[in-house]
């Protein structure tokens, strides 16, 4: 297990773009669920809307959007392949599906409108009471780099699961709790470039580390509320990582008593802490109301997505013009 790391000023620093996305009129951006980075440094946002799929250059400027009609109002990931193919998670209606990067369907991982029996009650992931397979509202997906996937399966049940590269259920692992290998919602996802899984346990405040095949393997706990991961060139992990309001309960922590901003963290391979940031002014930019999602450019540059509407301005938490998507220009490293 990873002791808490020191932050180290100076190792890498981003600096804000601010007005870097360009919206069309009558676009919006009311919750950014993720976004990814294609090869050519094209930006795809995941988005809940009446435009779900929204794609800029790596300038702003927007190019097109798809999936119109496609998906619910609770889509939750989006991630480019190795081939250029896109994987979206929709967990309102619980499948996680293939894309060309034009929008055209080529497979779709679970059965549409149709969860897996856990116990859940569609509301409160405490009623969970036995894991299942795939899915009750899925995350979010990664690629290994032998192309297997793997789902993290969260929000109503406490899993991963592990695909072949043409949909085959290979396996499954994870049940209810707070010991090795069990999940209170795995949230995000990601692999290694040796193939270890990286999960984000969200209420627990933890990632947990797993060899390919699921054997759980450490943790790192200098985390709070990670929401989703993702690997730089030189294996260093970014981690967006959300709020705790009082009132809110952690399973690590416990009831809630003082407010814990947001933050963006990186840490290097073996968990300890390069840089960190954050302030409780969640509309200053470069601070965050709820980031949920995060991606990097050819460049090293970062993009963070955040479910501003859901965690923040639904709740009076922040105005309903606050930010729920930005750049950071990468500085030194």
């Amino acid at each position: 297990m990873a002791k808490p790391g020191k932050t180290k000023p100076g190792k890498i620093q981003y600096s804000v773009v601010e007005g870097w996305e360009h919206l069309p009129r009558g676009y919006e951006h009311r919750d950014v669920a993720e976004v990814a980075v294609d090869g050519e440094d094209r930006v795809y946002l995941m988005c809940r809307g009446d435009h779900p799929v929204m794609i800029y250059d790596r300038k702003g400027n927007f190019k097109r959007s798809w999936g119109e009609g496609d998906f619910t109002y609770r889509t939750h990931g989006i991630y480019v392949a190795p081939n250029g193919t896109l994987f979206c998670t929709d967990d309102g209606n619980h499948t996680v599906r293939q894309f060309t990067p034009e929008g055209r369907l080529l497979m779709t991982l679970g059965t549409l409108n149709t969860p897996s029996d856990t116990g859940y009650d569609g509301k409160n992931m405490m009623t969970i009471t036995r894991a299942a397979g795939p899915f009750n509202r899925p995350t979010n997906i990664a690629v290994g780099p032998k192309g297997d996937l793997y789902v993290s399966d969260g929000y109503g049940n406490c899993r991963v699961h592990q695909f072949s590269p043409t949909g085959q259920l290979k396996r499954s692992w994870g049940t209810p709790g707070r010991g090795p290998g069990q999940f209170y919602l795995p949230h995000g996802i990601a692999c290694a470039a040796d193939g270890r899984v990286f999960v984000c346990d969200r209420e627990s405040d933890r990632i947990q580390i797993f060899s390919p095949d699921g054997e759980y393997l450490s943790e790192w706990t200098d985390t709070q509320r990670p929401t989703h991961l993702v690997f730089d060139a030189k294996g260093r992990v970014y981690v967006t990582e959300l709020a705790w309001h009082p009132g809110d309960e952690s399973k690590s922590l416990g009831p809630i008593t003082k407010f814990r901003q947001a933050r963006m963290s990186v840490f290097d391979k073996d968990g300890r802490v390069l840089a960190r940031w954050g302030t409780p002014e969640v509309t200053a930019p470069g601070s965050f109301a709820a980031p949920h999602g995060l991606a990097l450019d050819s460049r090293g540059d970062l993009y963070v997505s955040e479910v501003t509407w859901t965690f923040a301005v639904s709740r009076g938490r922040a105005p309903a013009d606050c930010h729920t998507f930005q750049k950071f220009a990468l500085k030194t490293q």
